[in-house]
C-alpha cells in the first residue's frame, strides 16, 4: 500500500462514530481508536462528573506531553550519538 495515499477509517470513540481521513494504516487507525477508548474509560472511571469536553482536553493534554517527552528523548539520544 502506498504511504503517500489517504484512507478513509471509520471509528467509534466515546461512543460516538467518526470518519477519520489519514494515511496511516487501518491497524494503526484502530489501535489509536482502541487507545482512545481506553483513556476515557479511564478518566470517567476516576472523574465520573467530568464533561466531554473536560475528558477531550485531558487526554488532548497527555498526548502533548507524551509526545514533548519522547521528543526530548530523541533529542537526547541524538546529541549523545553526536559527541561521541
Amino acid at each position: 500500500m502506498d504511504s503517500n495515499v489517504k484512507r478513509r477509517f471509520r471509528a467509534t470513540i466515546n461512543g460516538k462514530n467518526y470518519t477519520l481521513l489519514g494515511k496511516a494504516t487501518p491497524a494503526h487507525m484502530q489501535a489509536v481508536t482502541e487507545l482512545l477508548n481506553e483513556q476515557f474509560d479511564q478518566i470517567k472511571k476516576s472523574m465520573p462528573n467530568s464533561t466531554e469536553e473536560q475528558q477531550a482536553i485531558l487526554i488532548a493534554f497527555n498526548a502533548v506531553s507524551n509526545q514533548l517527552k519522547l521528543e526530548a528523548q530523541l533529542n537526547r539520544k541524538s546529541s549523545t550519538r553526536i559527541k561521541k
